[in-house]
């Protein structure tokens, strides 16, 4: 007899963390796997952002915190967004989470009801299915290609719309693919979206400051959406804080009310270090963290250059986060070293082996003829791992 519920039965792993986890146990037995699997930036979080986490221990900061966070902090969120994306927030819309992740599973949780629709624009942050999944709610893909850049249109988004659509993520810059709407192209989806009252939109905006050249625009920028848009960011890709777990949510009142009522009976409070910190990473100039861009930026470069020497890979020059997503479909239905290669998870694991390189299957990211490689990491590991697979592929 099995005594787990069905909505844990039925709920998938995350495959960013599988692969992972499956790269970390093969290296345990002496393999020596280049990552490019996981989304984390290789960079010490910066020296000031530390000093103020040591500064707040050695003030005696240790006890719960407010279930939305400092005050404090909310108060620097709002400058945040008023100085860097020009929207307004008052402190009671703010609710400072456990991570990006926990704020888009307490907004899930605020919104739907069981059979509700959630459009996800193609290629998809991998968690967003399974938070649907356990929201007893349905999902619906909405697909785009390496052609298009990876990104939708606002056509595709009208056709999909539905009387039971009660949710859209947009995630830009985008994870998987690092593609970035601009603001024409999101002038355009929010014509659609004022067309339907009742769809309510989540905007992550996780990796806003890692953008090359695309300027971040945000739905919530466009007034006759912005009662009805969630924004989505955080700490740990901009700052080079994932460990550090802390994220936040800008929305309506009514929205954050929510959140913060479903946090209160999960985790309570986001850790107090971790906040006092925050309010010194935020009330900084985003000029503090552009070394950390310009080297990302340059390594997407020469991570484009060494993948032209897989003639067989179909590559895009992403505009934003740290993450390449070449098209990989024509190796789909042929054998390579005798094992046979039939979707983009056969790939991803055959390079594991083979050539010693973790990577994601795009299938998790909705985008079956895709593999993501993240270089999060340095040129020499770029240059050993992309050196690897061009070997391994065209020989």
């Amino acid at each position: 007899m099995n005594a787990l519920s069905q909505k844990v039965i039925n709920l998938p792993e995350s495959a960013t963390l599988a692969m992972a986890n499956k790269a970390r146990e093969i290296k345990r037995k002496g393999v020596d796997i280049i990552n490019l699997s996981i989304g984390e930036p290789d960079f010490n979080t910066p020296e000031f952002i530390k000093k103020a986490a040591i500064d707040a221990i050695n003030q005696d900061y240790n006890g719960y915190t407010p279930v939305d966070g400092y005050l404090e902090l909310r108060e620097a969120i709002c400058h945040k967004l008023r100085r860097d994306n020009q929207l307004t927030y008052q402190p009671n819309q703010i609710v400072v989470s456990t991570g990006a992740k926990q704020c888009i599973a307490n907004i899930l949780m605020a919104l739907l009801n069981p059979q509700d629709q959630v459009l996800l624009p193609c290629p998809f942050w991998v968690s967003y299915t399974a938070m649907t999944v356990l929201n007893q709610s349905n999902f619906s893909l909405i697909p785009s290609s390496i052609d298009s850049r990876y990104k939708i249109t606002a056509q595709q988004l009208k056709s999909s719309i539905t009387p039971k659509t009660k949710v859209v993520i947009f995630n830009s810059p985008n994870n998987p693919s690092g593609s970035v709407y601009s603001k024409e192209e999101f002038i355009e989806i929010g014509q659609v979206l004022m067309e339907h009252p009742h769809v309510y939109i989540i905007s992550d905006e996780i990796y806003e400051h890692i953008n090359y050249g695309v300027p971040h625009y945000s739905l919530a920028n466009i007034p006759e959406l912005s009662n009805r848009t969630i924004v989505v960011n955080g700490l740990s890709k901009s700052f080079a804080m994932t460990g550090w777990r802390l994220g936040y949510m800008a929305g309506p009142e009514w929205i954050a009310a929510a959140c913060k009522k479903i946090q209160g009976q999960f985790t309570s409070g986001t850790n107090c270090i971790a906040q006092r910190a925050a309010i010194t990473a935020l009330m900084h100039s985003p000029t503090e963290i552009h070394y950390m861009v310009d080297a990302f930026k340059k390594r997407r470069d020469y991570a484009l250059e060494l993948l032209k020497t897989i003639p067989d890979f179909k590559i895009n020059k992403p505009d934003g986060a740290f993450y390449l997503f070449p098209d990989v479909s024509s190796f789909y239905g042929s054998k390579i070293k005798g094992i046979q290669i039939n979707h983009s998870t056969d790939l991803a694991l055959f390079l594991l082996e083979h050539a010693q390189v973790a990577t994601v299957a795009g299938s998790a990211f909705g985008q079956k003829k895709s593999l993501r490689l993240s270089y999060a990491t340095s040129e020499e590991q770029l240059d050993k791992a992309i050196g690897n697979i061009a070997r391994l592929l065209n020989a």
